[in-house]
C-alpha cells in the first residue's frame, strides 16, 4: 500500500470526481449512477465534507473514493467505491481508516453507514473496523392509487411537531429535510407525516397509524419510502397494499 495516496475530495473537480464515483460503483449490486449536478446536489443535502472526504490515488491516478457526511458528533459514510482495477487491494480499507481519522479530528463519537446485504465483503470489513449492525432497513415502492384519503395537508413544521424525536437513517434526518424546499406535512386522526412530491411520493418521516397515512401517500402516485426500519409497523401496510421491497440493507454504527 506505499504506492497509495489519500488526498481530499477537493483535489479533483466535481465532473472528475462524479466520473471517479460512477467508475467506483462499476458492477455494484446495485446499479448506481450520479453526474456532475447530481454530485453536488448529494454534497449539499446530505452534508458531504470535501476536506475530510477522500480520494485515493495510485500511480497520479485516482482508483477510489470515500464520502463523509458530518453533521455535529454523527457523521455518514456518504459512498466508497473502487475503481475495479483496483478491488481487493486494500484500498477501501484504507479510505475507511483515512475517513476515521478525519471523523475523530472533528469531534465525531459516531459513524453510520448503510451496506446492502448481498455486498457481503464490504460487511465483512465494516466489521473488522469495528462497526456493529444496529438493524436492518428497506426501500420499499408503492403503485399508485386515485381515492380519497383521511388525511389533511397542514404546514411541513405542524406535522414535525407531532412527530417524536428519534433515530432517522442519514437520508430522512432533520439535518436532510432541512436542505429540502419542498417538504410537506399531511396528519390524519391518528398520525402524522413529512414527505415530498417529485417523480415519487417520498415518505420522509412519521408518527402514529401507517395505513391512513400510506394511503394518502400514494394518492399523490407512486410511492417510495427509504431505508424503513425492517420491524417497523409500515411494513405490513406497505406488504398489504401491493408495495416492493427494492433493497434491503444492513444499518451499522461504529462508536469512538
Amino acid at each position: 500500500m506505499s504506492d497509495l495516496e489519500l488526498r481530499s475530495a477537493r483535489s479533483l473537480s466535481p465532473g472528475e470526481r462524479a466520473a471517479l464515483f460512477n467508475a467506483g460503483y462499476e458492477g455494484y449490486v446495485l446499479p448506481f449512477h450520479v453526474d456532475e449536478q447530481q454530485l453536488e446536489l448529494m454534497d449539499g443535502v446530505f452534508d458531504l465534507d470535501l476536506d475530510a472526504s477522500r480520494i485515493a490515488f495510485r500511480d497520479g491516478k485516482p482508483v477510489g473514493l470515500a464520502n463523509l457526511g458530518l453533521r455535529g458528533e454523527d457523521a455518514w459514510i456518504g459512498g466508497v467505491g473502487v475503481v475495479t482495477s483496483a478491488r481487493r487491494s486494500g484500498v477501501g480499507e484504507a479510505l475507511m481508516r483515512s475517513l476515521h481519522e478525519e471523523a475523530r479530528e472533528r469531534g465525531v463519537r459516531r459513524v453510520w453507514l448503510e451496506v446492502i446485504i448481498e455486498n457481503t465483503g464490504a460487511f465483512a470489513l465494516y466489521e473488522k473496523l469495528g462497526y456493529e449492525q444496529t438493524q436492518d432497513v428497506e426501500v420499499w415502492t408503492l403503485p399508485a392509487a386515485e381515492g380519497g384519503h383521511a388525511g389533511h395537508e397542514v404546514p411541513a413544521p405542524d406535522a414535525k411537531a407531532q412527530l417524536p424525536e428519534r433515530h432517522e437513517p442519514w437520508q430522512r434526518a432533520d439535518g436532510t429535510l432541512s436542505h429540502y424546499a419542498d417538504v410537506r406535512g399531511l396528519v390524519t386522526d391518528s398520525g402524522a407525516m413529512l414527505f415530498c412530491v417529485r417523480t415519487t411520493a417520498q415518505l420522509q418521516q412519521y408518527a402514529g397509524d401507517p395505513e391512513p397515512l400510506l394511503e394518502a401517500l400514494r394518492s399523490f402516485g407512486d410511492a417510495y419510502v427509504l431505508n424503513l426500519p425492517a420491524d417497523d409497523p409500515a411494513t405490513t401496510v406497505l406488504r398489504d397494499l401491493g408495495g416492493s421491497v427494492v433493497v434491503r440493507q444492513h444499518e451499522m454504527l461504529l462508536e469512538f
